[in-house]
């Protein structure tokens, strides 16, 4: 029986450019080869979430040397993964203050929401079942308002939603 692998308990490593974050990783013991330094680069690049495969076409490296860099940035808490939909592994900047994801199944929108937004819902499920969630590895699926009004009126889902996004995992951001 295979075991289960487990996310790093680790504290998000907050830089705010790659200079900053090879910082504070050397402070930290870890070695910066030229593949790392291109991945945590790209990452910064990066307007959201982004594959490993997007990397590795991006950055014209090795899948296996993509992979390898982006478990040890997490391990050391620059990066975490997550997860959207029926997607690929996704992976992002770390940060104290994660958002929390909304995607939607029809059309592929995702949305960012501060965590505190979510705190009704997770006090829902606590007090229900004894568990408190949490939405950054695992996005909240189901449907935003424009896929929700096109099934509603019988159009096919995603078709009121913005046609640039669909597909593509957008990121929009919420706060009220």
């Amino acid at each position: 029986m295979q075991a289960m692998t487990l996310a790093p308990d680790v504290r998000p490593l907050a830089a705010e450019t790659p200079a900053a974050a090879v910082r504070a990783l050397r402070a930290s013991g870890l070695r910066i080869s030229t593949p790392r330094r291109l991945v945590i680069e790209a990452l910064f690049a990066a307007d959201g979430p982004v594959s490993a495969a997007r990397l590795v076409e991006v950055l014209e490296l090795d899948e296996s040397s993509v992979y390898r860099n982006l478990e040890v940035l997490e391990a050391h808490g620059l990066v975490r993964h997550l997860h959207l939909g029926h997607g690929p592994g996704l992976y992002t900047l770390a940060h104290a203050d994660d958002g929390e994801y909304l995607y939607c199944e029809h059309c592929a929108k995702v949305t960012v929401v501060a965590p505190g937004e979510l705190d009704p819902v997770r006090e829902q499920i606590h007090k229900l079942f004894g568990h408190t969630p949490r939405f950054t590895h695992f996005a909240i699926v189901g449907l935003c308002d424009a896929c929700r009004v096109a099934e509603r009126e019988g159009a096919p889902a995603g078709q009121q939603c913005d046609p640039a996004a669909a597909g593509r995992g957008e990121l929009h951001s919420h706060s009220r």
